[in-house]
């Protein structure tokens, strides 16, 4: 029995010992330095800015109360044979303040390739209006990148999800 004590506390310490917070799976989903484009400023690239809403929560019964969402955003490319380039993704909050920023430089989206950032269910940072601005270049008569968000949330046998989609602003 004595032989066995030491070995008890110890598997009880290490059981009770807390674990560090997970960390929010949308803060660094992809490597953005793989993807990274060089641009030159000599090319003859038309530039824009896109908006999508985002919704980390949304209400429900009452403006007290609220259900938590995942949110998946999909940055696409529907070209058939040309990249094009997103320089920037903002991603602000519902009074409109800066949340993160998951690039600053170039990065490259191959023909007909969809890139994601998820925003866990448990990242409520956004609330009820959040939003992302994505710059981006192209080359002249090529389709504008497309921006799409899925929100998402399942509790026991029920569910709701719903999409929304990016306007081009500049």
């Amino acid at each position: 029995m004595r032989k066995l004590l030491p070995l008890v506390l110890v598997f009880i310490i290490i059981s009770c010992n807390e674990k560090p917070p997970q960390k929010v799976s949308s803060v660094d989903p992809v490597n953005w330095n793989q993807r990274r484009a060089s641009i030159s400023k000599t090319d003859s690239l038309l530039n824009g800015v896109s908006y999508l809403s985002v919704y980390s929560e949304i209400y429900s019964e009452t403006e007290h109360r609220t259900h938590n969402l995942t949110s998946t955003i999909s940055m696409r490319n529907t070209n058939l044979k040309d990249t094009i380039y997103l320089t920037k993704a903002e991603y602000f909050d519902t009074h409109g303040n800066a949340i993160r920023t998951y690039f600053d430089f170039p990065i490259h989206i191959k023909p007909m390739e969809t890139v994601e950032i998820v925003i866990d269910e448990k990242d409520q940072e956004g609330g009820t209006g959040a939003n992302f601005l994505f710059h981006w270049s192209i080359e002249p008569n090529m389709h504008e990148p497309y921006f799409e968000g899925v929100m998402i949330s399942t509790s026991g046998q029920q569910g709701l999800s719903f999409t929304t989609e990016g306007k081009r602003v500049e």
